[in-house]
């Protein structure tokens, strides 16, 4: 069994999806004291023109303001391989701090090669105000939250627990869209099973809130909120692969069939600087540098 700590109480939390990228962000908030978290806050990006925003996360900003929430957190769970962490301007707007997992420096020190980034690139996780560690708690006003490390999509990624809620990312997806793909760098199926199974020994009732959806077999709308029960019950992942070299087994056969995110290359390198854009050039203008054949061959026929 885990050694999880299951705190008590039931947070206030609104999802808000970002439809170009499929992602859903997070305030979690305590009912008590009205203090919040931002969780995995989007940067809007366009690839195509290289224009950047901020609507996303200035719709949460809203919200809070609206809910008069106090903002006491920017969180992340992992650095991101499929959208812009927006972490760096709410830290610059709100001037909360931002924190993120402690293994964040080994995936720093493996996209810094990937970039080829010199030395004068810090790989130490300063970019962000905390980085947290395996079970360690904070507050979320008078809430306690737990942090759980579980890797596997990326080494760094982590979940927090919170009352009866856990914010997984991309660990366990809804139940008809399976589990997340663990073939990036520093990815590994075998891990993510481990993870996975933290995330299933919490209590049955325990809302299990996703990073993504991409409404599979069609499905309409999105969603993004399931219980550990449900997850064990329905998952189409889980219900098939029952042990964790059956798993394994079908995560490495999926993986090798998908092709890579369309915005990784683009967003890992804002999201190893903790959700900020590279410096400005003399031009007075800000590039994204994009190692060709870094990520080996691509499913062409996919």
């Amino acid at each position: 069994m885990s050694n999880i700590h299951v705190s008590k109480g039931t947070p206030i939390v609104a999802g808000f999806f970002e439809k170009r990228t499929s992602s859903v962000q997070y305030v979690v908030a305590d009912p008590e004291t009205k203090k919040c978290a931002i969780i995995d806050p989007v940067l809007d990006f366009d690839p195509n023109s290289g224009a950047t925003a901020t609507h996303a996360a200035d719709e949460l900003l809203h919200f809070i303001k609206h809910e008069n929430y106090t903002l006491q957190w920017v969180l992340d769970t992992h650095p991101h391989a499929d959208h812009l962490s927006a972490a760096g301007y709410l830290k610059d707007k709100t001037g909360v701090p931002t924190a993120i997992g402690e293994k964040v420096v080994e995936v720093q020190k493996l996209w810094k090669e990937i970039y080829n980034y010199s030395d004068a690139f810090p790989t130490d996780g300063s970019q962000w105000d905390r980085l947290f560690r395996d079970g360690e708690r904070f507050k979320i006003g008078d809430m306690d939250v737990e942090v759980l490390l579980t890797p596997g999509h990326t080494l760094a990624s982590i979940a927090y627990l919170v009352g009866d809620a856990a914010f997984i990312h991309d660990t366990i997806f809804m139940p008809d869209g399976g589990t997340a793909r663990a073939d990036f760098p520093g990815g590994s199926a075998r891990e993510l099973w481990n993870s996975i199974q933290r995330v299933v020994e919490l209590p049955d009732k325990t809302r299990l809130f996703t990073g993504h959806d991409y409404c599979p077999a069609g499905r309409k709308k999105p969603l993004w909120e399931s219980t550990v029960a449900q997850q064990r019950a329905e998952n189409i992942h889980l219900t098939k692969a029952r042990t964790e070299q059956e798993f394994v087994a079908l995560r490495e056969k999926r993986d090798r069939e998908l092709p890579m995110p369309k915005l990784i290359l683009h967003s890992l390198q804002v999201n190893i600087r903790g959700g900020r854009l590279p410096e400005t050039e003399k031009d007075g203008k800000r590039y994204l540098k994009l190692p060709l054949n870094a990520l080996g061959d691509a499913p062409w026929n996919a």
